[in-house]
């Protein structure tokens, strides 16, 4: 974990403290307290430089600390995450009493549009499948793991921690576990059932590292569980392969997945569940993807617009 140089008067005990708050209370993974950890000392070197004290900051102060990430060329996105960092700090100084008011309950975020994640279509999938050579036991494996990411629309942190003891595959589930250690059950399809019992017959056969025994996805060469690059790596390769040009990572086929799912009359709430959201506006997101699926369907599909596609061809 990143450490803290300028602390802006903050006490050692008091950084320690929150530290544990976003790990214990949030449930935060070690990637996202290092995020959050990164972005106080930003506060923390302005207040510094400022001689600014923490328990006296004023929403004034907080403004200009926006205004000088502005100036730097930050992305809105990236200064509302900061920014949100600030105040979950302050909030926790509240609730521990080390503070009466929270100076940043007036504090305003930039306003960013929403970002529409990147989707596959089934042909594009298909596509990309069709470029994995079965014939080795790591296209079988890397095989398995599209069809499993596709199928039950899992992180890619949840696909490499998954264990045989999670699955669940004569009930047609998986167990997993989720932001916060949270578990949830995950319907799989039939398809990737099969692929999983091919691969963990061929997975007998490797020489599994002490401590990976459990895991369903392993690297041949060194039998240990399989990173999240290594992963990120052969799914662009493969898509490069099947040529596609489309900007993805593992994370892709959750979208699809999710998207899929929508656009064949799935109920919002049991994408939530299955995706694992706690907040249903994260899963809304889907909902913008559908509609422009709708409007493209409406553009190629309605008699009116397919009349006028033939006038402007026939008039060319």
């Amino acid at each position: 974990m990143p450490s803290i140089s300028n602390t802006g008067n903050v006490s050692a005990d008091i950084l320690k403290r929150y530290k544990q708050y976003l790990c214990l209370e949030r449930s935060y993974s070690p990637n996202t307290l290092d995020a959050y950890i990164r972005d106080l000392q930003k506060l923390f070197n302005f207040y510094a430089d400022n001689g600014i004290d923490y328990r006296n900051v004023t929403l004034k102060d907080l403004d200009l600390f926006a205004g000088s990430l502005r100036d730097t060329g930050i992305t809105p996105r990236s200064l509302a995450r900061i920014l949100s960092g600030v105040r979950s700090f302050y909030k926790f100084l509240v609730l521990e009493h080390e503070l009466e008011q929270n100076p940043t309950e007036l504090l305003e975020s930039p306003k960013i549009g929403k970002h529409l994640p990147t989707v596959l279509s089934v042909d594009e999938i298909d596509q990309i499948l069709s470029t994995i050579d079965q014939s080795k036991p790591e296209g079988i494996r890397d095989h398995c793991i599209i069809e499993v990411l596709y199928s039950c629309g899992l992180r890619i942190s949840e696909l490499t921690n998954l264990r045989i003891s999670d699955l669940f595959l004569d009930d047609g589930f998986l167990r997993i576990h989720g932001k916060g250690n949270k578990e949830r059950l995950v319907p799989i399809s039939p398809k990737a059932i099969k692929e999983l019992y091919i691969w963990l017959d061929i997975r007998k056969h490797i020489d599994i590292k002490k401590g990976y025994e459990d895991h369903v996805f392993v690297s041949k060469r060194r039998g240990k569980s399989l990173s999240r690059i290594s992963l990120f790596i052969f799914i662009q390769r493969y898509a490069a392969q099947a040529g596609i040009t489309k900007e993805i990572s593992p994370h892709t086929f959750r979208h699809s997945f999710a998207t899929h799912l929508l656009q064949g009359g799935a109920n919002l709430r049991a994408i939530q569940d299955m995706l694992g959201h706690e907040d249903l506006g994260t899963t809304e997101i889907y909902m913008h993807l559908d509609t422009t699926h709708i409007k493209e369907e409406l553009l190629n599909c309605h008699p009116m617009n397919k009349k006028n596609k033939n006038k402007t061809f026939n008039n060319t």
